[in-house]
């Protein structure tokens, strides 16, 4: 039995679409469906229901960069909280696999392509060290799991996700997605320019939900490897061009105006994905251009 946690997100929402269509047998939780994985009580009997031999983790705690530099302390804890909770739950009823996606934010700043051999080789940027930290205590908490109790716990290191089903609101959007609601909004409005965070120089590599799921579940046959393994292509796109796609496939004829007062973030981050692609015999498979499209479709027909 396959338990995702974080089922109703936007993750976990298509590992599980994706199970069904593979006709794999799962059990959905998420806290909207009446489980806390921040209670440790509530976890372990939820546990101990299912008996799950597999557990994919989508659960977590998360928003943009406005979000992170808003609501530090509220990310500390709860996500702390989940790790600490569903690893002593794994280990408690015995599950075989644990597969964690893990944000690749937890690189170091000065990092430009990132590499798994290069996760510890320095400080993460201040705009993601809360979450950042978080995730990466998952990886110390797989490594102590593994170390004493021999447990199989797969930390799978996925780019920023995008895709139909995103959140589309100021906080809690990631930056393609809060341009995707900026310019419809200008475009229904009439509005004369659409005003873009930061100096549009950062390189980002996005990454289609449907890839990150397809990872995700393809983890679960991948021989297992005790360290974190990144799931990516190698290549991103600066913001002013990712703003200019959008503009084009949204048809806003407005103006585009940099604001250099916001953050940037981290400048560059890209994933060098060989060895996922190594152990799964995959890579991500979604154009970005054709996934930008796609979102966009899907938030004129649900959102605006």
């Amino acid at each position: 039995m396959i338990l995702v946690l974080g089922a109703t997100g936007f993750l976990g929402k298509t590992v599980c679409l994706k199970l069904r269509e593979r006709g794999l047998e799962y059990i959905a939780s998420s806290l909207s469906m009446g489980t806390d994985l921040r209670d440790e009580n509530q976890t372990l009997s939820l546990f101990e229901k299912v008996k799950p031999e597999t557990v994919i983790n989508c659960a977590s705690f998360v928003g943009g960069i406005q979000f992170g530099y808003k609501h530090p302390v509220e990310l500390f804890h709860n996500n702390l909280k989940m790790v600490t909770s569903v690893l002593a739950a794994s280990h408690a009823t015995n599950v075989q696999k644990f597969i964690n996606p893990v944000s690749n934010c937890v690189y170091p700043a000065k990092a430009t392509l990132f590499k798994e051999t290069e996760i510890w080789d320095g400080e993460m940027h201040e705009s993601v060290v809360v979450y950042g930290f978080v995730r990466k205590a998952f990886i110390i908490g797989a490594y102590a799991y593994g170390k004493q109790f021999g447990e199989r716990i797969y930390n799978i290191i996925l780019s920023n996700m995008y895709g139909p089903g995103d959140h589309f609101e100021e906080e809690r959007s990631h930056a393609l997605g809060a341009l995707i609601m900026k310019f419809v909004k200008a475009r229904q409005n009439n509005e004369p320019k659409v005003i873009v965070w930061g100096t549009g120089t950062p390189v980002r590599e996005w990454m289609h939900v449907d890839d990150g799921a397809e990872a995700l579940i393809r983890a679960i046959d991948m021989p297992f490897y005790p360290g974190p393994v990144n799931v990516g292509i190698g290549s991103g796109i600066s913001v002013i061009d990712m703003a200019n796609m959008i503009k084009k496939h949204v048809g806003y004829e407005g103006a585009i105006e940099l604001d250099p007062t916001k953050p940037d973030g981290a400048i560059y981050k890209t994933v060098e994905g060989k060895l996922g692609e190594e152990l799964m015999n995959w890579k991500p498979q979604k154009p970005f251009e054709q996934g930008v499209r796609e979102t966009i479709e899907w938030y004129l027909k649900n959102i605006t």
